[in-house]
Formats: C-alpha cells, structure tokens, sequence
C-alpha cells in the first residue's frame, strides 16, 4: 500500500525534477505500477499540467509524452501503422481498458520493469528515451542503465519502415505475462526481443530469422523461474514464439 502526504501539481521539468531529488518524493504516472509496491511518499509529484500527454508525429520520428496512456498508444493509427501493430499487440492485453486508459508510457518505461509488454516492444522499433538532464539515449542503452532521480519526459520512436511481429504467453488473457517476444526487420537490421523471463527484455542484433537461430537464443537466454512457469517451460516457450514470430514477418516479405 503506498501512502502519500502531500501532492504536488508541478509548473515545469526543472521544479519537478529538484523535488525528485529527495528520495521520499515521487513523480506520479498513473500511480497504476507504484501501487504493486510499499512506501511512504512525503511529495508525490504530478506532471499532468506539462502538456505531456500528447503523441506528436513528424516526417522523421513519433514523439510520446510520458503522460500518454497505453490506451492512446494501443489506438493510435499512426504509431501502429508505421510498427503492422507491433505497439497495439503488446498492449492490448494488459490488465485490462480501465488500467490502460490510466497506466502511463513514461511509468511503463522508466519502471524498467520485468514483466514489460512495453519494454519488449519498443526495445524491437528504432526507440529512444529522452531524459530531462540525461538526454536522448537509445532505449537499448537505457534498459541497462541504473535508475536515478531523473525524469522521463518522452519516448521517440523514429521512422523505420519494415517488418515486426509481436507474441506472449499468459495464463490467463488479463494475467501479467509468462513470456514476450518481439521481432523486427527494418532498414537491413534485424532484432528479436525476449521479455518476462521474468528479468527485463534481452534483445539481440540477429543475421536470420529460422528455427536454427530462435532454438540458439532460447538456449543462450537466462531464465528463472516463479509462479507464473518454470525456467524450462519459459525456454521452451521462447523458441516457439521466436519460431512463429519469424514465420510471420517472412510471410509478410
């Protein structure tokens, strides 16, 4: 249960992220992710006044603000044209509308979380986070990087026209994933992303999309086990859904 004192509707980034540095305060999402755990919360702190809710398309890139909602991003014509689907497919099943039209891109993201349909798609387009002190940094470097008191201000997905799928396993349609796949061919460079191993999303640069390579990145991925499934039955399960979501984008070729 999270207990908060005080909230704080902020003017702008610089006031948000000085009241970041003290590590009793916290910047608010959709307070959908925070909820999962335990603290006491002395500032929680709101960004909904900033404008960052917005998905803004250019010639080059997309541009979504850390306030926009998984449900925007699950309908947005634009986005999912350029990705065949790839955003809508990994979002549509998560929880359900009520949580999706308030879970929001930048708590999704910045949470780094392990079970993350979010992660394990963006990781497979050409995606950037920009942070506030920290700059725009690739989403595959930004996966590793150790959290800090910065800010996520918004996720940039550039223009890649080509090729992606996207596939999981749940127990239960609404349940939190076993595991993620997502793959993509675009501009001569593919990829294939593994997530819920239950570890944060491993992706990997790949030469070909066959059944050779999907049982080599099945058996070279670390897995654990939880109460969801077993390290073994997730390996498996890997080189299933490599080997379907390989399928698929050769189909579309």
């Amino acid at each position: 249960m999270i207990k908060i004192r005080e909230l704080v509707k902020v003017e702008s980034l610089e006031e948000a992220w000085e009241l970041n540095q003290k590590r009793t305060n916290k910047i608010l999402g959709g307070m959908l992710w925070l909820r999962l755990g335990n603290r006491n919360v002395q500032k929680a702190i709101d960004l909904s006044g900033l404008g960052l809710d917005q998905i803004e398309e250019t010639e080059e890139a997309f541009f979504i603000g850390c306030m926009a909602t998984l449900r925007q991003i699950e309908l947005h014509e634009g986005l999912n044209a350029l990705c065949e689907g790839l955003v809508h497919d990994a979002v549509c099943d998560i929880v359900g509308t009520q949580f999706r039209n308030l879970a929001t891109v930048g708590g999704s993201i910045f949470g780094r979380f392990g079970f993350s349909d979010v992660m394990t798609a963006f990781l497979a387009l050409d995606s950037y986070v920009e942070l506030y002190k920290g700059g725009i940094v690739p989403m595959s470097e930004f996966v590793k990087m150790k959290r800090d008191n910065d800010i996520l201000v918004r996720v940039i997905v550039k223009k890649c026209p080509g090729h992606f799928a996207y596939l999981s396993h749940r127990n239960t349609r609404t349940d939190f994933p076993v595991l993620t796949v997502a793959v993509s061919d675009c501009g001569g460079v593919k990829k294939a992303v593994i997530g819920a191993r239950p570890g944060i999303a491993k992706l990997y640069e790949i030469e070909r999309m066959d059944g050779e390579t999907a049982k080599r990145l099945a058996d070279e991925t670390p897995f654990q086990s939880n109460m969801r499934a077993s390290d073994t039955f997730r390996r498996h399960l890997a080189g299933v859904l490599l080997g379907r979501a390989f399928a698929e984008i050769q189909g579309k070729e």
